[in-house]
């Protein structure tokens, strides 16, 4: 489990290094002491978890969550209990006090074990998506997946980008992601979703990125984290 740990104080940073020691499963890939390095070390390193304060530098554990494109597993970590209620409104996974106590740490790194046995376990049944129902203006027609090179968002829609005509499907682009085979589809960024069968080509892009080259000639600019994930995938 690759954790990242981000807080301003450098004491409770090392305090939280030492408590993670007893687990052997456990990686802390990195620290952060203020939002805008929190938001760029979890698009550089992609951690499972982020061990988060509240009150850092530059904003709130709030604000990195709202920046953050696809967030990892939320555990806060902070002084105060006036949050708590927005914490798990936002999904967090457990809530820590300061001084935080080995035995509440173990049970908040149950509870990310077990999300992620419950994510597996729910995906795996699933059966890929391979057809959709589709119109555009007088024209009904049945698309292969297969044969859609990209899909684009476009708020709780989804644009089919065909080389005859690019029709809006009533479903968000996370939902569909999630009905797609992930062998075939990528998610490039925030707002696009890539069929690798059409890729001809990768070039580097700023920053770190890279861009995706598509048969018929469209370019498609992956994120920053998409793009580590990308190459993570094509290693070896």
């Amino acid at each position: 489990m690759k954790v990242l740990i981000a807080d301003d104080e450098r004491l409770a940073r090392a305090e939280l290094r030492r408590l993670l020691t007893a687990f052997p499963e456990v990686e802390v890939v990195g620290e952060a002491n203020h939002v805008d390095e929190t938001c760029e070390r979890v698009e550089a390193l992609a951690p499972d978890l982020l061990l988060l304060d509240i009150q850092m530098p530059g904003g709130t554990g709030f604000d990195v969550l709202d920046r953050l494109e696809a967030p990892p597993d939320v555990v806060f970590t902070t002084a105060h209990d006036a949050h708590a209620l927005r914490a798990f409104q936002v999904n967090a996974l457990d809530y820590l006090l300061k001084p935080i106590e080995a035995a509440r740490l173990a049970e908040a790194l149950e509870r990310v074990r077990q999300r992620g046995r419950t994510q597996r376990a729910v995906g795996a049944p699933v059966t890929p998506l391979e057809r959709v129902f589709v119109r555009d203006g007088e024209r009904c027609w049945l698309v292969a997946l297969s044969q859609v090179p990209l899909f684009s968002s476009e708020g709780n829609y989804a644009r089919l980008h065909l080389p005859d005509a690019e029709p809006l499907l009533a479903r968000s682009l996370n939902h569909l992601e999630e009905r797609l085979d992930p062998a075939r589809f990528f998610r490039a960024s925030r707002q696009h979703l890539i069929n690798l069968d059409f890729v001809e080509a990768l070039e580097p892009g700023p920053g770190g990125t890279l861009i995706a080259r598509l048969r018929g000639g469209r370019e498609v600019e992956m994120s920053r984290r998409q793009s580590q994930r990308f190459r993570e995938r094509l290693s070896p």
